[in-house]
């Protein structure tokens, strides 16, 4: 089998462990839902303070990709029941909307996919409640720094492995963990798709990268070790060691000369604080 699959921009497409390679609306496509990601998760800046529930920003997330012409991607999938995961503190991903409200200190990750005119725009942000401790702000300040050393990496002629090696190399220096349980995947049409984006790998080794792949780079790195594990709902999934976790998602498209961020914040409100 081809590794590679060159595809048309309506083309119905499955999840057949093929490279999809995109054309130029393609492109135009991701571009308009990425935009509408970033966009809600800039408005829930003003939202994420302590007191407020994790089922409101739902609510909020929502209300805004209805509005914004697009349908809540994890609503539904596989029996998820609500639009967006909000992960708190040492929950690595995959938190479940709730009752729970934010309190003062807490790190907390909003993860969004709105569906738009057929195509995923899948990114992730941190949000610092009240007043964080400064441990927890070099955390989120550290894999910011590794989603964006992976996105260096990212470009034509360049590896797979190449994105995980720099994210390791660099959030191990700093004597945390990186999370290998979950990874980043192939995104489009398809709201998980080939490649899988290992966020800790070797340097030169996987797929070589070509204009027209679309996937998302969304590391995960634990304060202490990066063991996790599943919790009975089945979604969430928390650190073994009860330690802080952080994580950041952009989708990502590769280009003739390197790649372009589909999901960057339209007000440069990528990484906190935000203020």
């Amino acid at each position: 089998m081809n590794l590679y699959q060159t595809v048309a921009y309506d083309e119905v497409l499955l999840r057949d462990g093929t490279i999809k390679l995109h054309g130029p609306a393609a492109f135009e496509g991701m571009r308009k839902a990425g935009r509408l990601a970033a966009e809600i998760l800039d408005a829930l800046v003003d939202q994420v303070e302590p007191g407020i529930t994790t089922g409101a920003l739902d609510d909020i997330v929502r209300e805004m990709t209805i509005a914004g012409g697009a349908v809540p991607a994890t609503l539904g999938y596989r029996g998820y029941e609500h639009s967006c995961c909000v992960s708190i503190n040492h929950v690595v991903c995959h938190g479940i909307p709730s009752d729970k409200t934010l309190k003062d200190g807490d790190i907390v990750n909003i993860d969004v996919t709105p569906l738009l005119d057929g195509w995923h725009g899948d990114t992730s942000r941190m949000y610092l409640v009240g007043d964080v401790p400064l441990k927890a702000k070099r955390l989120v300040d550290v894999t910011y720094e590794c989603l964006m050393l992976g996105i260096e990496q990212a470009k034509p002629g360049a590896r797979l492995g190449d994105i995980g090696a720099a994210i390791q190399h660099h959030a191990e220096r700093q004597r945390y963990g990186v999370v290998r349980e979950f990874c980043g995947h192939g995104v489009g049409r398809l709201f998980h798709d080939a490649p899988e984006v290992v966020h800790a790998a070797r340097a030169g080794t996987g797929p070589e990268l070509r204009p027209g792949m679309f996937f998302t780079i969304e590391p995960m790195i634990n304060l202490g070790k990066p063991g996790v594990k599943l919790l009975e709902d089945g979604w969430t999934a928390v650190t073994r060691d009860r330690s802080l976790s952080a994580q950041f998602e952009h989708s990502i498209g590769i280009t003739e000369t390197g790649c372009e961020i589909f999901t960057a914040s339209p007000k440069g409100l990528d990484k906190p604080p935000y203020s």
